[in-house]
């Protein structure tokens, strides 16, 4: 296996060595490039006496879980040791359950990942991929891969204004083939789990799904 991405950087300084992760690009793509950069690129900084080793996450905000998982890669090798970790953040349930907008277009070969819900301005081309671990909403058209509830979340959901994916994901359960998205209204509609299975509706009937949003009733 050959790695060539630069997701993660590995600087020495004067008493050790700094690790910089990128803060856009998926979190296993992380975890893939650290392992194989010790194993492989970097193997004489392993053998040596103890290294002092300071982590920096950028802008990336991390759950606990991500982040444990990133230091265990290192910790696995004995001359590392961890001085200090340079982070924004963990995801905590209040921060899941805010919605955070952004605009733009993700075109093909780009991956837009976010930890917890996510309201994109814009469209998704083919190609292109959103990827979070709560709600995606789409102001715009999707055309390409949506992957919500990334870490397992089966209650999240897809919305976007129009909705003719490559493929939908929610956790793990994966969408029909393109070729059934063909043919149908414009009108916009929503991705959900219902007993295992990917379900479409439009998005007035997203409360029959999800109970727990607020409720515009007028006067």
């Amino acid at each position: 296996m050959t790695v060539k991405s630069n997701h993660v950087t590995i600087k020495g300084i004067k008493d050790g060595l700094v690790f910089l992760f990128d803060d856009n690009c998926e979190f296993e793509a992380l975890l893939e490039e650290l392992r194989y950069k010790l194993e492989h690129s970097h193997q004489n900084i392993l053998t040596g006496p103890i290294i002092h080793v300071d982590v920096k996450f950028g802008m990336r905000v991390i759950s606990d879980e991500e982040k444990e998982a990133l230091l265990d890669i290192l910790k696995q090798k004995g001359n590392l040791l961890i001085r200090s970790v340079d982070t924004p953040g963990v995801v905590t349930e209040e921060d899941t359950a805010k919605i955070t907008t952004m605009c733009g277009m993700v075109r093909s070969g780009q991956v837009l990942h976010h930890e917890g819900n996510l309201l994109f301005l814009g469209d998704v081309n083919p190609g292109g991929t959103i990827t979070c671990t709560g709600d995606i909403l789409i102001l715009g058209a999707l055309r390409g891969m949506a992957h919500a509830g990334y870490t397992g979340n089966e209650e999240a959901v897809i919305a976007a204004s129009y909705l003719a994916p490559t493929q939908l994901r929610i956790a793990e359960i994966i969408s029909r083939p393109p070729d059934e998205w063909e043919n149908r209204e414009t009108s916009m509609e929503f991705a959900f789990l219902r007993d295992g299975k990917m379900q479409i509706d439009k998005i007035t009937n997203m409360l029959r799904v999800r109970p727990d949003l607020n409720v515009f009733k007028g006067v």
